[in-house]
């Protein structure tokens, strides 16, 4: 069993095609069966899951999908990327939580470890995705 598609909501298709291939994100699929329905299908480069934004794929609202994981090796190094290509993404961060509540602390976590530094950015209607190394 395996994760393929995460549907995003978004309310302007045209250009939320444009920022995720402005990405880098491969174009996969985009097929229109008329003014209610349109599907578009997009993969980050090295990633066996896509997203799917479109017409008539989701009573969402736009900005709703919060949240989402994209994996990487190197924090630092996406990070600069998304900057290069005009996506607005925090420093890195990691939570403490040591007085039972969540606090969001700039810089790498101390002991490195999977899952602990985060960045965060979202798209253009508000929907999230953290970066993790």
């Amino acid at each position: 069993m395996k994760l393929e598609v995460l549907v995003i909501p978004v309310s302007d298709v045209d250009r939320s095609l444009h920022f995720y291939q402005s990405l880098g994100w491969r174009l996969d699929a985009d097929y229109e069966s008329g003014p209610t329905f349109r599907i578009v299908q997009l993969t980050p480069s090295g990633s066996p899951c896509s997203i799917h934004i479109g017409r008539g794929l989701t009573p969402s609202a736009p900005g709703s999908a919060q949240g989402n994981y994209l994996v990487v090796s190197d924090i630092d190094r996406a990070r600069a990327d998304l900057i290069s290509r005009g996506v607005d993404v925090t420093e890195a961060f990691h939570h403490l939580y040591d007085t039972g509540a969540q606090k969001r602390v700039y810089g790498h976590a101390a002991d490195r470890r999977s899952y602990a530094t985060l960045g965060s950015e979202e798209d253009r209607y508000g929907n999230s995705r953290l970066g993790v190394t």
